[in-house]
């Protein structure tokens, strides 16, 4: 006789999910305007490394981090969210009336409460039969809001669904840099702290709407999802201050990635005929290892993090934003990322 029982308790692999009728109609991405370079933080921190003993460059030449952008003082969060969510509205030609669901992903917030999607809305001058609410999740919230919002829209819910993500790394690295030039710091110290002066700022936004009314639009096709809570203390940070045990945090994600991508449905067939991967960009030694963990050919997977930094959940859009130029009709592009908490998200979008 069957144990149903045991059955019962065995776990699911990934969480799996198809859309059949929404599409990306509109989507922007904004520069934060000043370029920080790694060798400019290297020279703020000459005396701690000379101290330490830590090796100057390791942002540059490790990470392959060369700089990242801050925002200029006095521009907010969800100043950057508005922005680019007025660009993917203007680009999609869509009367902003109609939008019917706003979610912010941002990572990076001033406050509590209210929502960060509550000044966006009111920024945009939203009706106010939008519903408006954040969605947070470290680096994949923007990814998670995609499915969200396809859900609503393949439901019939909504119309069209605004996602918008603003990030800003100078207060967590002004903060960072003035803590590890302390006298009392260790190499130990600054390497807790490394993965902070890796983030970057910028801003995306992506407007989802209706296939029948966009038939030209980069249809949402579906996706997966897999967690591995259990190394949630792995990395937690505020606006003034991220620790991170980087080794772990990348021998961890690697595994759960493996993991998930040795489960995703055949139905979906990933290990053969993407043409592009947009990967959550974080530094030069997770995506290689990633790509090689997982198969994927590198030169399928384009580069911000060189530039940009870790932009957390802004990364994906901003990377499909900066190249979707080179993407064209009917090619098969796959967003992939890991966030700390552990969790991993895989989505398909047909261009």
């Amino acid at each position: 006789m069957p144990d149903h029982n045991h059955a019962q308790r065995t776990p699911p692999g990934n969480s799996v999910f198809t859309h059949q009728r929404t599409g990306i109609v509109g989507l922007a991405a904004l520069d934060a305007p000043v370029v920080v370079t790694s060798s400019w933080i290297d020279e703020q921190l000459a005396e701690t490394f000379a101290r330490t003993g830590v090796r100057p460059g390791i942002l540059a030449g490790v990470a392959g981090i060369e700089a990242r952008r801050w925002w200029e003082p006095g521009t907010s969060f969800a100043d950057a969210a508005a922005m680019a969510g007025r660009a993917a509205l203007e680009r999609s030609g869509v009367d902003p009336s109609r939008v019917g669901l706003l979610l912010s992903t941002s990572v990076c917030k001033p406050h509590l409460e209210p929502s960060v999607a509550c000044d966006v809305h009111h920024r945009l001058g939203l009706a106010p039969s939008c519903m408006n609410f954040d969605i947070g999740n470290a680096c994949l919230g923007f990814m998670n809001a995609m499915h969200v919002a396809a859900t609503m829209i393949d439901s019939g819910a909504v119309e069209y669904a605004l996602i918008v993500d603003g990030e800003g790394s100078r207060a967590i690295q002004e903060a960072t840099l003035a803590r590890l030039s302390r006298p009392e710091t260790t190499a130990a110290d600054v390497f807790a702290e490394f993965a902070s002066l890796t983030l970057g700022s910028g801003a995306a936004a992506m407007l989802l709407g209706p296939l029948e009314q966009h038939p030209g639009a980069h249809r949402i096709v579906g996706g997966v999802a897999r967690a591995a809570t259990e190394h949630n203390g792995l990395c937690s940070g505020d606006l003034t201050r991220m620790s991170t045990d980087t080794a772990a945090l990348l021998t961890a994600g690697l595994d759960l990635a493996d993991a998930a991508w040795n489960d995703v449905p055949e139905t979906f067939s990933w290990r053969t005929g993407i043409d592009w991967y947009v990967l959550h960009q974080v530094s030069k030694v997770h995506t290689r290892t990633l790509c090689e963990r997982l198969g994927i050919d590198e030169s399928k997977a384009p580069l911000t993090y060189p530039q940009y930094g870790n932009v957390g959940p802004a990364s994906v859009p901003i990377t499909l934003a900066n190249n979707e130029e080179r993407m064209h009709p009917g090619q098969r592009v796959l967003c992939l990322g890991i966030g700390s908490g552990l969790n991993i998200s895989g989505l398909e979008i047909l261009w």
